[in-house]
């Protein structure tokens, strides 16, 4: 008996292990498969050092907020506010620079205090008003980018100090692009938080689910403040990095942060169900939109297809992670076993013709990429 309970042990264990880099056998798939796919179309533009630099570039200004909306996912949570916190706090700071006379580091952490504040007020009105993540985190969304349009008033700011601009786009010689630093510093911070201190325990036992942990004793409204202070935070930081990359601000800018956020998140795995979440993953799924929309520009398609794949990974990702929960729960073997099901052959038929479908949409969109004649 103590034989089969060794083996069973020894085989959960396994599968634990196996659980945890289950995560990122999605986006790098995906990463490969896109290689692959600009290495037959478009290989000498795409696969150079300058360009690669820029999809880092861009692939680190969601890093901090990726790390943040991993722990918010974790606990069952959603935050759809932070592109307005992030062009709110990145507008105060360039008053304070700008127009006021602060140093720019003064305003570099009156921004990243100004998004924990933004971070707080969303995990409050959560926690104590009891208001829907969903619900109130849009609702805020509104109220922050209405104060950056009041406050801006129609203004663009531009032209900050070098060591904001350092930020967004500046290299150490020798090494990495700045802001590539600060975004994975931010991850190795995070990956810290999720599995080595309090704050990512609880995060995971709350979003597995929160009767239980406050029944033994996690003060569940708490954590979920703390995690939406982290994300509000990373977005100010966020606002700084993007106000450095263009040298401008203006009230309307970062107006999908919330969604390529999230698509990065869960793309990596993190579970919108709460309860899973991973660091690493989402590191691998920002470097694959990062990816994704530059080799769109690369083959000179229209800014509009980028939404269209944006729209496209998040149900693929979701679909794929929901029916591998959905495997687990049903007590199914192996991942071959639940593959050759009756019912997956019918699903993968399924998925094959959508994606022989989206794949003749983007075929087309390439070939008529700049035709203006077709509206003349």
């Amino acid at each position: 008996m103590s034989e089969q309970t060794a083996e069973l042990a020894k085989g959960l264990s396994r599968r634990e292990k196996l659980d945890r880099y289950l995560s990122l056998l999605g986006p790098m798939v995906m990463i490969a498969a896109l290689l692959i796919f600009m290495a037959l179309l478009e290989p000498a533009r795409y696969f150079r050092v300058s360009n690669f630099d820029i999809i880092l570039k861009d692939a680190a200004l969601y890093m901090p907020m990726a790390m943040a909306m991993t722990l918010v996912i974790t606990t069952r949570g959603i935050d759809l506010s932070i592109g307005s916190v992030a062009a709110l706090t990145a507008i105060i700071m360039g008053y304070m620079v700008k127009s006021y006379g602060f140093p720019w580091w003064a305003g570099v952490s009156i921004a990243i205090s100004l998004g924990a504040l933004c971070g707080l007020i969303n995990g409050l009105i959560i926690t104590r008003l009891r208001v829907p993540d969903l619900i109130g985190t849009v609702a805020m969304d509104l109220v922050y980018r209405g104060l950056a349009l009041v406050l801006a008033k129609g203004v663009v700011l531009s032209r900050f100090p070098e060591e904001i601009v350092a930020i967004g786009r500046g290299a150490i010689p020798g090494f990495l692009p700045i802001p590539v630093v600060i975004g994975l510093s931010t991850l190795v911070l995070g990956f810290f938080i999720y599995t080595r201190t309090r704050l990512g325990r609880y995060a995971i036992a709350i979003g597995s689910n929160p009767e239980a942990a406050e029944l033994t004793g996690v003060p569940v409204n708490r954590y979920k403040v703390y995690v939406y202070v982290l994300m509000g935070a990373m977005a100010g930081l966020a606002g700084v990095m993007l106000a450095g990359k263009l040298n401008a601000i203006q009230a309307t800018s970062a107006p999908f942060f919330n969604l390529h956020v999230i698509a990065a998140v869960v793309v990596g795995g993190t579970s919108l169900f709460g309860g899973r979440g991973s660091i690493v993953g989402s590191l691998a799924g920002v470097l694959l939109l990062a990816m994704m929309l530059n080799a769109l520009v690369t083959l000179r398609i229209e800014f509009f297809w980028q939404s269209v794949a944006s729209g496209v990974v998040i149900i693929s990702s979701v679909a794929f992670y929901t029916w591998m929960q959905q495997k687990d729960r049903d007590g199914q073997g192996g991942f071959m076993e639940a593959l050759a099901s009756p019912e997956n052959r019918r699903l993968g038929k399924f998925l094959l013709i959508l994606a022989m479908i989206i794949g003749s949409l983007f075929l087309l969109g390439y070939m008529f990429a700049g035709d203006t004649t077709a509206v003349r």
